[in-house]
């Protein structure tokens, strides 16, 4: 792989860094804000959903935006989000205006989901796809480790500690904003929707030079057998069923893992199996430093030994991880063993879930409807997570559920998606996007 390449996919997959600074800075003061605002169990897990009502919308309609005006300027606009919601959140009055600029910081989030990993996926060269996509979820990680040892250190700033973690989060969006200027646009939007052939060469010359003419060519196939850009209506008709099956129910099981519960409230989960505050902040940041090394790990495996095996081995650990979380709490043994499984868990996770999620979503769906499939899967991924935040708290409270159940469902939706990952997930290793449409069509 080439520098300029690399630089491109590194400064693109900024926006995951944002995104995983974005979704666990909140584990360091959700507490507290409960506290400040006298907030119930139920407003409280309204409030720390907000982001991702945002995120909801900014999956589903982030692609709009992509396929209209360009993957570049949808991303300079996301920056701006970022920082706008950092800032904000930071100097909040109350919980109205908290929600508000959560809100838009999720917006970002959902709309960075959708637009990045497409990016990387029409820029990259087929054999190096994977690494390349991953970085975004390494990102994503390594901005969650950043969140938690930010939130470590600042806990103890007095009562507006809280308001220094939330702002941090503006240096890194500034960063990302300036960033983007000095990368291109994508090349295979520059043809599908600009029909600028010579440009898309130019780009393609430097981040694919050994397959530039055949990136080309397959291109040019593809936009002859796809005569027009189809609407919303033409992509759920069942011409694009398989794709859009495989998009929801991964993005469906990512979340069914619990792993939104965890990095949202670990502090809390911590606490509830018995470890004291200061510690709890700390194994916490012990979570992001295990998510990061195992992804790390994943995104060596995903392009040697592929997307299936690494959701098989992933799978394997959640159940693991999850049994044995769920006894701990229903049998009142958490001490050590909570932590211990958790760290099993993240790590199943990075490998597994975490490496593959958007690179198979960016990967299984033709060039000229990527965006409404890396938008389908994105709102799904979104609303299963907002779903799964907003009803922790109440649940985890909860003298008749408690977490002991809680971390028994998460490991039974584990347990159908090792059976999924089994009989129905194909393999998408090395093979050029186009060849994949082409397989998907055939099987149609």
């Amino acid at each position: 792989m080439n520098g300029r390449l690399v630089f491109w996919s590194i400064v693109v997959a900024l926006g995951g860094l944002l995104f995983g600074i974005d979704v666990a800075v909140i584990s360091g003061a959700e507490q507290e804000i409960q506290r400040l605002w006298q907030l119930s169990d139920v407003l409280h897990g309204q409030a720390i959903a907000s982001a991702l009502y945002g995120t909801i919308i900014g999956a589903l309609f982030g692609g709009i935006p992509a396929e209209k005006y360009g993957r570049k300027k949808s991303l300079i606009v996301i920056a701006l989000l970022y920082f706008i919601s950092a800032i904000g959140s930071a100097m909040a009055g109350g919980v109205t205006s908290f929600i508000i600029y959560r809100f838009i910081g999720g917006l970002g989030v959902g709309a960075s989901s959708v637009v990045a990993p497409m990016f990387i996926s029409e820029i990259a060269p087929a054999k190096n796809r994977g690494k390349l996509v991953a970085t975004f979820q390494f990102n994503i990680v390594l901005g969650i480790l950043l969140a938690y040892l930010s939130n470590y250190l600042l806990r103890d700033m007095g009562d507006n500690a809280w308001r220094w973690m939330l702002g941090v989060e503006a240096i890194p969006a500034a960063m990302f904003f300036v960033l983007m200027f000095m990368v291109p646009e994508s090349p295979r939007w520059l043809m599908m929707e600009r029909n600028d052939y010579d440009q898309a060469k130019r780009i393609l010359s430097i981040s694919d030079p050994e397959g530039v003419d055949d990136a080309m060519k397959n291109m040019q196939q593809d936009l002859a057998l796809e005569k027009s850009k189809p609407g919303m209506g033409v992509f759920f008709s069942g011409k694009y069923r398989k794709p859009i099956i495989m998009a929801f129910l991964i993005a469906f099981f990512n979340q069914m893992s619990g792993i939104n519960a965890i990095i949202y409230f670990s502090p809390r989960v911590f606490e509830m199996a018995g470890i004291d505050k200061g510690a709890a902040f700390l194994q916490s940041a012990g979570i992001g430093l295990v998510n990061l090394i195992f992804t790390m790990i994943g995104l060596y495996l995903i392009d040697k030994h592929g997307r299936k095996k690494l959701m098989l081995i992933g799978s394997i650990g959640y159940i693991i991880a999850l049994g044995a979380v769920a006894l701990a709490f229903a049998t009142k043994t958490g001490g050590m063993v909570v932590p211990i499984f958790l760290f099993v868990f993240i790590a199943a996770h990075a490998v597994g879930q975490g490496a593959v999620i958007w690179v198979f979503i960016s990967e299984i769906f033709p060039n000229n409807v990527r965006s409404y499939g890396q938008s389908l899967g994105s709102s799904t991924h979104w609303i299963m997570a907002a779903i799964v935040t907003a009803a922790f708290p109440f649940f985890a409270n909860s003298a008749a559920i408690g977490p002991a159940k809680i971390f028994g469902f998460f490991l039974a939706m584990m347990v159908l998606q090792l059976l999924w990952v089994i009989f129905r997930m194909p393999e998408t290793k090395g093979v050029p996007l186009e060849e994949l449409e082409k397989s998907f069509r055939n099987e149609a």
